[in-house]
């Protein structure tokens, strides 16, 4: 499989070739935090392969001292990117900004220990298909 991405000033994009292997939304308190959500919702793959296509803007990294956590990001619009970890062996891919459909669904919520204590119940609430007005 073939998938494309980008940020959202469309500074950055990238193609990913190859399969996720697994599909998490993680409620770590880094994830939260860096997503500024109740959860990040990630794709992993030890197999993919990452390709910058357009680079007009920095990619910047950022991992918390002692921490596996890495979030990769562009520099102009702050958007999630890509990001390698584990000495190239974990491609991990925020799913939010692939331009591509994915057809995949997510397979664990993770880390739900650390779960936002607002986030429960959630099918009970209003839904609009748009800001209300």
């Amino acid at each position: 499989m073939e998938y494309s991405g980008s940020c959202l000033c469309k500074g950055i994009t990238f193609k990913v070739t190859g399969d996720f292997e697994s599909f998490y939304l993680c409620h770590c308190n880094y994830c939260r935090k860096d997503t500024g959500s109740a959860h990040a919702a990630s794709l992993f793959s030890s197999t993919a392969q990452l390709e910058w296509t357009k680079t007009e803007t920095e990619i910047k990294t950022y991992q918390p001292p002692e921490s596996r956590h890495v979030k990769a990001f562009c520099a102009n619009c702050g958007s999630a990117l890509p990001n390698v970890q584990m000495d190239g062996k974990l491609l991990v891919v925020p799913a939010g900004c692939l331009d591509t459909k994915l057809e995949k669904r997510p397979d664990a919520h993770i880390f739900t220990a650390n779960k936002a204590c607002w986030d429960d119940a959630l099918d009970d609430i209003k839904k609009f298909e748009r800001l209300p007005k």
